[in-house]
């Protein structure tokens, strides 16, 4: 019997930006996450006599769209010995391809979603593989809290875990909405022209020592070291792809008014930071006594900005 399976999308705070495997997903670097509350998809899975079918949002998807999905479904089929049509039903509470990571909770639900319907009994370790391959992002999304993925050199030894599912730290995250428009440089096609800048070896040299940082800073409590990592983490990111050849940018003049509008913030004594994904769209990191104060002067300065605060979000969960 289908069930619907909820996954939340995450941010990474230390990013993977670069596959070594395209086929399996494998990363060049390993990354760490925050899964949000705010954002998730909800997906269910099952089998039809008629052709495939996907449905995202009530709206059936052409065959254009419905392509990676059932490729990937494909894939699982091949490996656990099915040979259904399917009929997937995904419901999408992320702005799809704006960076905010859709695909990370997309992927995850629907790699659960898959292994629900068939009874397929495999341990979280095992389903962050299994949604590696739809997405690289989603395997972090299985876990709740914050949760990391290990590059590993192969399918066996690439996958997430968690770090803590249930974090104390007083730590929101503010999502700033300046465009939910489709991006125009897609994550994968981003990754692939970002390795031919002469900065992207040197930066992938200082991913172990700046995870070690962040699982430091999340262990310890430390606020402050953080939102400073996770800052410098995605300017490093962005400097990548301003330097690639030919150089391209996800950034807009908003997204660079809204980085200068958190600097000022910091220096009027309200201590938050940014960090921005495959997107436009910037991301705030600060305390829950400081967000109210963020948001109204970024509502004052950006005229009908829609503004989302997001907490810890759960791992993988079964609402039926």
């Amino acid at each position: 019997m289908s069930k619907i399976v909820r996954a939340h999308t995450n941010i990474a705070l230390i990013k993977y930006w670069g596959k070594a495997n395209a086929e399996l997903r494998l990363p060049l670097m390993s990354s760490l996450s925050m899964t949000l509350d705010a954002f998730y998809t909800d997906t269910s899975v099952e089998k039809t006599n008629d052709e495939n079918a996907f449905y995202l949002n009530g709206q059936k998807q052409d065959s254009k769209q419905s392509q990676r999905v059932f490729s990937y479904l494909t894939k699982l089929q091949n490996k656990f010995g099915y040979h259904d049509n399917l009929i997937v039903k995904s419901v999408n509470h992320v702005p799809t391809s704006a960076g905010l990571a859709s695909s990370s909770s997309a992927f995850a639900a629907l790699a659960a979603a898959f292994c629900q319907y068939y009874n397929i009994q495999v341990d979280k370790k095992e389903l962050s593989r299994l949604a590696r391959i739809g997405s690289g992002s989603a395997c972090r999304s299985i876990f709740g809290g914050f949760s990391v993925w290990q590059k590993g050199d192969s399918d066996a030894s690439s996958y997430a875990y968690a770090l803590d599912e249930h974090p104390q730290m007083d730590l929101h995250l503010l999502a700033v909405e300046l465009n939910t428009n489709q991006k125009k440089i897609s994550s994968t096609s981003g990754m692939k022209e970002a390795q031919s800048s002469p900065f992207f070896n040197p930066w992938l040299e200082r991913n172990e020592t700046e995870l070690n940082q962040m699982i430091a800073a999340i262990k310890n409590d430390d606020f402050t070291a953080l939102g400073e990592l996770a800052e410098l983490n995605a300017n490093e990111m962005h400097a990548i792809n301003l330097t690639a050849q030919p150089k391209f940018t996800y950034f807009e003049p908003n997204t660079i008014r809204a980085i200068k509008l958190v600097e000022d913030l910091r220096k009027e004594g309200i201590e938050c930071y940014y960090t921005i994904d495959a997107g436009p769209n910037i991301k705030i990191l600060c305390r829950l006594r400081n967000s109210k104060e963020i948001i109204e002067r970024f509502k004052s300065v950006f005229n009908n900005v829609n503004i989302v605060i997001a907490n810890f979000g759960p791992g993988i969960t079964c609402l039926d």
